[in-house]
């Protein structure tokens, strides 16, 4: 399977309750720095969205993928509306096989190193660590000290105050949503305000990416 590089690790994800004009939301990232969004399929108008952004003359310069992908129907439907990655809160065979027939990046979700050396076996990387807010950074530490070739994505409450730590911890890049993608400032198309929320994340990350990864215990 096509392994995701995840050049400044950070995924946004977009869910939201109601419908949005998804490419100025995605045009907004971008201009903060954050070309990978994740549009979950819990979102109104998500598949069309995901369609929308993935024309070749869409221009936000966002790389758009799909979350919240169960099985391999739906998994089938985002890749045929061009969706450049894959997303699922747990490990589908279907969904993986799916995707990999089809040369597309998957990121299942898993949380005990069972779970997380299964996903690494079927293909996927990285994996998201899901939902992270069970955890913390301290654990996925832990994990990469016996498991050093997993690539992780911490995902579910990741914020922009303890992103810099998952990084710090040795996690491969970062999931961000309602902390970033607020639906509040979605409503108001507050385009501006999420740019410097993405820019401001993206600094983050990166000055956390020149740091010295911490060992674990």
């Amino acid at each position: 399977m096509t392994e995701w590089a995840l050049p400044n690790g950070i995924v946004a994800v977009v869910r939201l309750p109601h419908a949005t004009d998804l490419r100025a939301l995605a045009g907004a990232l971008a201009a903060g720095g954050v070309g990978a969004v994740e549009i979950t399929l819990t979102t109104p108008g998500a598949l069309e969205g995901i369609r929308g952004l993935a024309a070749r003359d869409d221009p936000s310069g966002s790389s758009v993928g799909a979350g919240s992908v169960l099985d391999e129907r739906s998994a089938r439907d985002v890749v045929a509306a061009g969706a450049r990655f894959v997303v699922s809160p747990t490990l589908d065979e279907a969904v993986v096989r799916v995707c990999r027939e089809a040369n597309v990046p998957c990121m299942p979700g898993a949380l005990t190193p069972r779970e997380l050396l299964d996903a690494w076996r079927a293909g996927a990387s990285p994996i998201k660590l899901f939902p992270a807010s069970l955890v913390g950074p301290g654990y996925l530490r832990d994990v990469l000290g016996p498991l050093p070739f997993l690539r992780l994505v911490p995902s579910g409450g990741v914020s922009l105050d303890n992103a810099a730590a998952w990084i710090r911890a040795g996690a491969a890049g970062v999931s961000v949503g309602g902390a970033l993608v607020s639906p509040s400032l979605v409503a108001e198309e507050a385009w501006d305000r999420l740019t410097e929320r993405a820019r401001a994340l993206v600094e983050r990350v990166a000055e956390a990416r020149r740091q010295p990864a911490e060992a674990p215990a």
